[in-house]
Formats: structure tokens, sequence, C-alpha cells
């Protein structure tokens, strides 16, 4: 008999990609979004899905549980209502999907609950491992309060993993689609100083890892979901306008950015140089570990899926 899986967030940038991919593996879905049924399976495929969390209140229970659910951190400028709605969509949906698991007639498995490698906040040029103590910031409470809300399942015996993913690049759709077109005008730039670490990791690798640690049964705690070379804003910079073949000669200012984004402006300013430490001790499988292989075939003609 296949596994049955639940998975929130299963209509996003990663989870729609998730969804094809697991049930190519024969798993069984149920997709939570707040998006209509029709929507989420023109997206997701072959799932059931459900609009309320509450619906599975008493449910049997599920052998595994996926949680991607989350506002898009860089979608909207953090005033001080935006940073609650993203704590609410982190935070509070993990919270009623922690209660609901624990009203299961049996509990999952595993929890595979999403985190980012926001939680260390600004680490300037220094290494980041799954170790790395964290500057207390908004990105790091945001994600420390995500993961401590999904915590307390390890303590009825549930394995659970926080994937701590960088910043994913992925063809249609995501942060790179917002920057094609400036650098496809030759209009692209470093950011700041560009010094700055962005810790990328391409989608199909946040995909594999994610169903990695659904599977292992020694997986547990934080990993760092991210490309082993980490590159700074400056490198990506470059490597991007020579995958479009387009010159990167437009910086945007440091103080332009802060003007303009305010608080968010860090996002884009300070980094971490994380690096994938705990799946790389446990020889997991990159598929696109260097950066130019990554954004090529990220912008090839038909990739998009």
């Amino acid at each position: 008999m296949s596994k049955r899986i639940l998975i929130t967030g299963g209509t996003g940038f990663i989870g729609h990609v998730l969804c094809r991919e697991l049930l190519a593996r024969d798993y069984e879905l149920t997709v939570f979004s707040r998006q209509p049924a029709e929507t989420v399976k023109s997206n997701c495929g072959r799932v059931e899905a459900i609009r309320d969390l509450q619906q599975l209140r008493s449910h049997p229970g599920f052998d595994a549980v996926i949680n991607l659910a989350g506002e898009g951190i860089a979608d909207k400028r953090w005033s001080e209502a935006r940073k609650q709605e993203l704590r609410d969509s982190r935070i509070g949906v993990t919270e009623t999907l922690v209660e609901v698991i624990r009203s299961w007639e049996q509990a999952p498995d595993v929890l595979v609950s999403g985190s980012a490698v926001g939680f260390y906040g600004d680490q300037g040029a220094a290494t980041v491992t799954e170790e790395t103590s964290p500057n207390d910031e908004f990105t790091h409470r945001l994600c420390r309060d995500w993961e401590n809300a999904a915590k307390p399942l390890a303590d009825d015996g549930v394995r659970v993993c926080f994937s701590r993913t960088g910043v994913v690049a992925g063809p249609g759709g995501g942060f790179l689609e917002r920057m094609l077109l400036p650098f496809k005008l030759g209009l692209g730039g470093r950011l700041g100083s560009g010094t700055q670490y962005m810790p990328w990791v391409h989608r199909d690798d946040v995909v594999g890892a994610v169903i990695w640690m659904m599977e292992n049964p020694d997986a547990s705690g934080p990993f760092n979901v991210v490309s082993p070379n980490p590159a700074t804003n400056a490198e990506f910079t470059r490597s991007l306008g020579k995958v479009l073949r387009r010159p990167t000669l437009f910086p945007a200012p440091a103080p332009v950015l802060k003007v303009a984004l305010g608080e968010m402006a860090r996002l884009l300013l300070t980094g971490q140089k994380a690096i994938p430490e705990k799946l790389t001790r446990e020889n997991f499988e990159f598929r696109y570990p260097d950066l130019e292989p990554a954004l090529a075939q990220c912008i090839a003609p038909g990739s998009s899926r």
C-alpha cells in the first residue's frame, strides 16, 4: 500500500514540484491550500485538496507530513502588519497543524517542516553550519518561532526535520523570475557592495532534500538546504549576466535599497555563507551544486514546470 502524505504549501513555488515528484513515486497526497480544489489539482496533479486543516481533526492519520506553508517573505515591504502576516502564515499555521496532528488516531512517522537560513541572521563572511549561533534579528526570530511551533511533536515520538532553505532558484517563478527582466535589458548589477553571500539552491535540490529527510529514518533536526558552493551577490550577478550574455554594469547602491525597501533591504544587503554540512556528511547528492549550470537550467527554453 502506498504511503499517505499531508502537505501544506503544496501549490507554492517549491510545493507544486514536490507534489508531482511524490506522485511519480506513487505516494498518496492530501494538499492543504486555501485555493479552490480545481486550482490545487491543476498545479499539483492527482491529489486530494482541503481548504481547512480542521477538516482533518480526528483523522485516522498520515504516514508523513510536509509543512511548507508561508507567505513570501520578500513579496511586500515589511510593515508591522506584514511582519504579523508572515508570522501567522508560518507559526500560526504550524501551531494549528500540530494541534490537528495530535488529534489523529495514529501519529505520523515524520514531520518535515519548513524553515530558512534566515534563522542565522546576518553572518557576514563566516561559514555557517547547522551549529552556528544565530544573530538576533527579525528573520532569526521568525524562523526560530516557526521551528519551535513544530518541536512539540518530537515529544510525541514523531521524527521532526527542519529544512533551512536558502534562496531558491528555479524556472517559472521565485526571486529569479523578478530579476530576469532588468538583467535581460542589460540593467542588472550587484546589490550594495556585492560582498554579501547569497546562500542559493536549485529548486530540484530542495525537493530532493525534503524527500530525503522524509524517507531517511535517521534524519532529524535542522538541515541547511543550500548549494555546497555558496556565492557572493557579486559572483551571482556575474554568473547570471554570463548565462544571459548581458553586461551587469548597474549596481543598486545600499542607501537606495534602504529607502525603497526599509528593513526588508537586509534580505538583499546581508546574508549567510551557509553550507549543507549535515547533508554533505550523509552523502546527499546535489543535482545542481554549481551556480552557472543551475542558472542555465532555470532560464533554458521549456524548463518551466
